[in-house]
């Protein structure tokens, strides 16, 4: 799997704004990726050393569309803290 493969989308919420103050960015992520994939992949990518990586699979959201239940989709979520004094200047623009 290619590192642009196991990387989907950065998460730019509240959240994972206030996580950026400890130097922790949040990408969702292909669901097969483990962590050591995810953490090359940021470190390639991005150009940083990648010190730690959490994984979070996320569950889709029950939801009715005309009266039928249905379901949001399912995601594998990764919460990766760089090293100290490095950022990931994909975030910092936005």
């Amino acid at each position: 799997m290619d590192y642009s493969d196991i990387l989907i989308q950065p998460v730019v919420t509240e959240k994972a704004n206030a996580l950026r103050e400890q130097n922790k960015y949040v990408f969702v992520v292909h669901p097969s990726a483990t962590k050591t994939e995810i953490k090359e992949a940021v470190a390639k990518l991005y150009n940083v050393k990648v010190v730690d990586c959490t994984t979070i699979n996320v569950m889709g959201k029950v939801k009715r569309l005309r009266g039928k239940p249905g379901r949001t989709s399912s995601f594998k979520k990764a919460i990766v803290r760089v090293a100290a004094g490095e950022t990931i200047q994909a975030f910092e623009g936005v």
